[in-house]
């Protein structure tokens, strides 16, 4: 009697061999491999869009300084200027440089180590960024 209920006990307990665990787990392996940097690219890329639209938001309010004093000289010491939250050095902020009447640089300062910059001397303007390649600056440089 004893024995037969050992029996039934462990006749409908089957389990995964070890070759099949390690294949499961392998698979699992080459998986994460595969996506592990493609996630990583993407968080690069969030924070060069964070420097990207801080570098557009205060060209947009120096270019409305301009409108007002038709210069951009003193564009950075400018109250409303300042107000827009976007001013600095630090990740995610953008900082700008008059280099005269008629011109600018914005640079937009990512946590990714990449800059995006924005320069305007007359009606030409162009924009780059440092890191080629990597995050949100394609291979040419220009975005």
């Amino acid at each position: 009697m004893v024995r037969k209920l050992r029996e039934l006990t462990y006749e409908g307990q089957r389990g995964f061999s070890l070759i099949e665990l390690l294949v499961v787990i392998l698979i699992i392996g080459v998986l994460a491999a595969i996506a592990l940097p493609a996630f990583l690219g993407q968080r690069e890329k969030g924070q060069d869009s964070s420097a990207k639209s801080a570098a557009r938001n205060l060209v947009s309010g120096i270019e409305s300084f301009y409108a007002t004093n038709k210069t951009y000289v003193g564009a950075e010491d400018d109250d409303d200027v300042k107000k827009m939250g976007v001013l600095g050095t630090g990740d995610g902020e953008a900082s700008v440089e008059a280099t005269g009447s008629s011109s600018y640089i914005v640079v937009g300062h990512s946590a990714s180590g990449n800059q995006f910059q924005i320069a305007k001397s007359g009606s030409t303007v162009s924009r780059t960024c440092t890191d080629t390649g990597k995050g949100a600056c394609p291979g040419n440089g220009k975005w």
